[in-house]
């Protein structure tokens, strides 16, 4: 099957496995999101969501999280992990926001990859989530499920992978593809576990899947 057909089978049938995707990480606010997928990084979507509680209830705009002291930011965020960093990070990019982009997250890749802390994978998330753009988020997720199912032959850098699939998956998929590859990979495509190819919508069609079936018969 050419890597364009299955690309397609993939997405239709994780369309009809996860109808209802969707970002993980919870913000009502386009700076929000950019707050925390950088407090993402080797930590759980699940403990950002709690940690930035207790940020934005205490800085509640861009403006208060630009003016707010890098050490307090970071008394706030330590749970999520390389606290010093991040913290240093929001700091700076609420700053460029609120000087540079007057309060408004950009809404182009070249000029969010200016930001402070965001890398091609939040750019992504950011044109897919907020603005509605064509977009393919490489994270962990990602990366392993493409070259399990045979979309990537092991790549296993974000960006060749990134530009390996804007060559095979229609651009109008590529950002709900990606949650769904995020929900598979949670739920049955795990990586700290033998993944649950017997259970696998893909198992038929994917590299992985039919070579660990075939060894169980």
């Amino acid at each position: 099957m050419r890597k364009k057909d299955l690309a397609k089978e993939v997405i239709k049938r994780l369309k009809t496995e996860y109808p209802d995707t969707g970002c993980s990480l919870e913000y009502q606010e386009p700076w929000k999101l950019l707050v925390s997928v950088r407090l993402a990084a080797q930590c759980t979507d699940a403990r950002v969501n709690v940690v930035v509680q207790d940020l934005y209830a205490k800085f509640p705009d861009v403006d208060a999280l630009a003016e707010a002291p890098v050490e307090e930011i970071e008394k706030i965020v330590r749970p999520c992990g390389l606290g010093n960093s991040k913290a240093r990070d929001i700091s700076a990019c609420m700053k460029m926001i609120r000087d540079v982009y007057g309060g408004k997250v950009p809404d182009t890749m070249e000029e969010l990859l200016k930001l402070p802390g965001v890398g091609r994978k939040s750019a992504n998330l950011v044109l897919g989530d907020i603005y509605g753009k064509p977009a393919i988020v490489t994270d962990t997720h990602c990366i392993r499920l493409c070259n399990r199912i045979g979309l990537v032959d092991d790549i296993k850098e974000p960006k060749k992978v990134e530009m390996a699939l804007w060559k095979i998956v229609p651009p109008e998929e590529g950002n709900d593809l990606c949650h769904r590859f995020v929900d598979h990979g949670r739920e049955i495509c795990t990586a700290r576990t033998t993944p649950y190819c017997d259970t696998c919508c893909l198992n038929d069609i994917c590299k992985t899947g039919k070579k660990n079936l075939k060894q169980k018969v």
